[in-house]
């Protein structure tokens, strides 16, 4: 089941918009940082510009990689192969992502778009942390997700539960390491 290729499409895509995503934070993260070194007009300002577009690739990217990986996860259960670790812990990572994003990042955007850009509020700095801390901890666990996402893709393929392993010769079931046909040779 999970080299089918609703399976192959979902594991690309789960890749591709992780990748995108994780990608596209780290790229905000550098940007944040960056700005920490110049006043609230200028800071107020570049966040406005961030925040005229950035959202819509927020969710252009995370969206499509929640579904995919949850899809292959569904999947992966369905095939009733061994439990999907790394599978798993991508998916509770993106959604820890998109709940913190719901959470802290967005409603801090919704308020720092109506902020003047000659005289930001006082808290301005205060904010600004919250939001890049939060920022900070998404950027991270969307970047071990994709890590798991690729560890996943390219580690080796296990068997299903209900699988025996077939010998070279003409697909006969293979011998255990412990019966006397293996013993033997």
């Amino acid at each position: 089941m999970l080299n089918s290729p609703v399976a192959k499409v979902a594991r690309w895509a789960g890749l591709f918009f992780s990748g995108l995503f994780a990608g596209f934070l780290v790229a905000v993260l550098v940007l944040e940082l960056s700005l920490r070194g110049f006043d609230r007009q200028v800071y107020t300002q570049v966040r406005q510009v961030e925040l005229e577009s950035l959202d819509k690739l927020a969710v252009a990217t995370l969206l499509p990689a929640l579904i995919a990986t949850a899809l292959l996860v569904a999947l992966t259960f369905k095939a009733r192969e061994v439990t999907p670790w790394l599978t798993l812990a991508a998916l509770t990572l993106l959604v820890g992502v998109l709940a913190l994003t719901l959470a802290v990042n967005l409603p801090i955007n919704a308020d720092q778009l109506d902020w003047n850009v000659q005289a930001p509020p006082a808290d301005w700095a205060t904010v600004r942390d919250h939001w890049q801390i939060a920022h900070g901890v998404r950027t991270g666990a969307a970047v071990l997700a994709l890590g798991a996402l690729i560890a996943n893709a390219t580690g080796t393929p296990r068997r299903t539960r209900h699988e025996t392993p077939t010998s070279t010769h003409r697909g006969l079931p293979a011998a255990s390491e412990d019966s006397p046909l293996h013993q033997r040779t």
